[in-house]
C-alpha cells in the first residue's frame, strides 16, 4: 500500500463551507469559525467516557508516586505546556510531578522550531533525560495523530512500561492505535484546511483542562470548589486565599490574615486552623 496523501488526512481535509473563505466579509469569517469552534465542544463532549478512563489512570499514577508527562509539538505542545505549568500555583502541586516535553524545546514556546515535530528520536530522548519510569504516565498530543516527536514519546512509554494515553482529533490515526487510552475528539476539518491551532487546538485545550482539573479534584487539592492548595504567589492569589479561608473557616477578613499568616500561607491550613479555634 502507498503512502497516504494529504488529502486523506483527517485533519488535512476541506471543509467545504468554507472553500471561498477568502471572499466572506468580517462578519461571515467570524461567524463561520464560530460555528465549527462550537463543533469542536460537542466532539469532546462525545469523548467524556475516555476522559474519564486517563483521569482514573493518571489519578493512580500520581498517586503512586509517578509522574505524568505532557508531550507534543507546536500547538499540541504549547497547549500540553500551559496545562502543566498551571498545575502549581492552581493546586499547590509539586513542579516536577506534572511536565511537559515540547518539540524544539523551551525556545519552541514562543516561536516555531521548524522540523522539530518530524523528530521522534529526540522525544524519546527527552524522557530518558528525565529518567521515564514504568510507575509515570505519558500523554501525547497531536491533532493528527502522525507527529512523529508525539509517537516516538508514546514508542519510549511502551518500552518502558509506563502508561501511555494519547490525545488527537483522528480515532484511526497511529497515535491513537499506539495508546491504551486513546481521546479523540472528531471536529472535522477545519476553517482553515489543515490549521489545526483552531478547533483542534480548541479541543486538546478542552481535553486537557478536564484531564488536569479531575485529576486534581480527585487528588483532594481542592474543597467543594475553591482552590484550598492554591499557591498565593501574586496579589491576584493572595486577595483569592483570603476570600477562601473567610468563607471555609467562617472568620472576619482581619482573622483569615492573621491564619494565614501562622500558616506561611497555606491555604488549607489556615482553613483546618480556623476551623479547630471555633470548635473550642
Amino acid at each position: 500500500m502507498g503512502k497516504k496523501r494529504d488529502d486523506e488526512i483527517l485533519t488535512e481535509s476541506v471543509l467545504e463551507s468554507t472553500r471561498n473563505l477568502d471572499r466572506f466579509s468580517v462578519d461571515e469569517i467570524l461567524a463561520a469559525i464560530h460555528r465549527e469552534d462550537c463543533r469542536a465542544v460537542d466532539a469532546v463532549g462525545a469523548v467524556l467516557p475516555e476522559v474519564a478512563r486517563a483521569v482514573a489512570a493518571l489519578s493512580l499514577v500520581l498517586q503512586g508516586g509517578g509522574r505524568w508527562f505532557n508531550v507534543g509539538a507546536g500547538t499540541s505542545g504549547r497547549m500540553g505546556a500551559i496545562d502543566a505549568a498551571e498545575i502549581p500555583p492552581t493546586f499547590g502541586y509539586p513542579l516536577d510531578r506534572v511536565q511537559a516535553v515540547v518539540a524544539g524545546g523551551p525556545q519552541a514556546l514562543v516561536r516555531s522550531v521548524e522540523g522539530a515535530e518530524d523528530d521522534a528520536l529526540a522525544a524519546r530522548r527527552a524522557l530518558r533525560e528525565r529518567g521515564l519510569l514504568p510507575g509515570d504516565a505519558v500523554v501525547a498530543i497531536s491533532a493528527s495523530g502522525r507527529t512523529p516527536f508525539a509517537l516516538g514519546a508514546l514508542e519510549e512509554a511502551r518500552e518502558e512500561g509506563a502508561r501511555r494515553i494519547a490525545i488527537t482529533c483522528d480515532p484511526h490515526s497511529p497515535l491513537a492505535k499506539a495508546a491504551e487510552i486513546a481521546i479523540a475528539p472528531l471536529v472535522g476539518p477545519e476553517v482553515i484546511a489543515g490549521s489545526t491551532r483552531m478547533k483542534g487546538g480548541l479541543a486538546q485545550k478542552m481535553v486537557l483542562h478536564l484531564l488536569s482539573t479531575a485529576v486534581m479534584v480527585r487528588l483532594g487539592r481542592v474543597e467543594g470548589n475553591l482552590m484550598t492548595n492554591l499557591r498565593p504567589a501574586s496579589s491576584k492569589l493572595a486577595r483569592r486565599a483570603l476570600r477562601i479561608v473567610m468563607s471555609l473557616a467562617g472568620v472576619s477578613e482581619e482573622e483569615a490574615e492573621q491564619l494565614l499568616a501562622a500558616s506561611r500561607g497555606r491555604v488549607y491550613e489556615a482553613v483546618a486552623l480556623g476551623r479547630r479555634r471555633r470548635r473550642r
